[in-house]
């Protein structure tokens, strides 16, 4: 099973990071913790690490701009290779280019029901504001402060005697449940086939008059009408005996496919029942796919066997 490499960045006490570590050590975890940097030397978590036998880093971000601040954060993370990066109490706002080049890797936990009281004081908020429920919030971290995704919530009900300090304190026991199993479920959705499936469904039908249909027990998708289209994508969850979870796509025939197979056999392979036809299999189930590339993949294929109508027009509208 492959385990996601994933950093985590703190700032004081570690509780969080401490929850996320300790998950991780558990046989069937998705991820290993690969490292533990902070802004704060005197952390406490990083001691927690430490006596894991976690790799740790220190860069204060007193008297640098955040520019270099953030470069050495991100230079630990490149030098732990990292896949993920999972922010436990980093009291530091990251760079948009940061954010950007990490973009889709970085989880972030809230202490509110997002997208409700993004920011600060959230408790107190949520309490004057005479809501039934606060909680916690695990969102994909974007240049936007607490604007990304949400992945999942974890609901802690405000009592009449309420105070943000007596809040605070529980929705900290549910923030231990929820994140571990939202970092979980996020890092392993890449070898998930119903998840990387949607992913190439909703790609493949995004392409000019495209449908869905099974071919030999695998989803497959075709251009053009229901009775006479012609199939440009497969998709292959370990048919026929191949470990891969795959889209298949035409290439320009056999030639370029052994070639490419034959550099890249991590990202390409020959698969046992389309190989003979010139399909290529498109392995999905991998560290770092880039889904750009999968498009592109899924569009020459289109234009492979779209008919001539559909391909003039595609050409005569990439022209303006």
């Amino acid at each position: 099973m492959h385990r996601a490499r994933v950093a985590i960045f703190i700032s004081g006490t570690g509780t969080n990071m401490a929850a996320l570590l300790y998950a991780s050590l558990r046989d069937d975890s998705a991820y290993e913790v690969v490292l533990v940097a902070s802004n704060v030397a005197t952390a406490p978590g990083l001691a927690i690490a430490e006596g894991e036998g976690i790799a740790t880093f220190v860069h204060s971000h007193k008297g640098v701009s955040r520019a270099d601040h953030d470069a050495a954060m991100e230079r630990a993370l490149v030098d732990a290779k990292a896949e993920y990066l999972v922010l436990a109490g980093y009291m530091r706002i990251l760079s948009d280019g940061f954010v950007r080049r990490w973009e889709g890797r970085i989880l972030n936990i809230h202490p509110s029901l997002l997208p409700r009281y993004k920011g600060l004081d959230t408790h107190a908020r949520a309490i004057a504001a005479g809501d039934s429920h606060g909680g916690a919030s695990v969102h994909i971290v974007t240049p936007e402060l607490d604007a990304g995704e949400v992945l999942a919530q974890a609901r802690v009900a405000i009592r009449s005697d309420e105070t943000p300090e007596s809040l605070a304190e529980r929705v900290k026991f549910a923030e231990h449940q929820l994140y571990p199993r939202a970092v979980s479920n996020y890092v392993s959705r890449g070898y998930d086939a119903e998840y990387l499936y949607a992913r190439v469904r909703e790609l493949a039908l995004a392409l000019p008059e495209t449908h869905a249909r099974d071919s030999h027990g695998s989803p497959g998708f075709r251009v053009g009408t229901e009775k006479s289209g012609k199939f440009f994508a497969h998709f292959n969850n370990q048919h026929h005996g191949e470990e891969h979870i795959a889209v298949l796509v035409k290439t320009g025939g056999m030639d370029e496919l052994l070639d490419l197979v034959e550099a890249q056999p991590e990202i390409y392979f020959k698969p046992a029942y389309y190989g003979a036809s010139g399909w290529v299999g498109l392995i999905l189930n991998r560290p770092g796919v880039d889904w750009e590339h999968v498009d592109e993949w899924l569009q020459r294929s289109w234009r492979s066997v779209a008919p001539a109508r559909l391909t003039r027009l595609i050409g005569a509208a990439e022209m303006f």
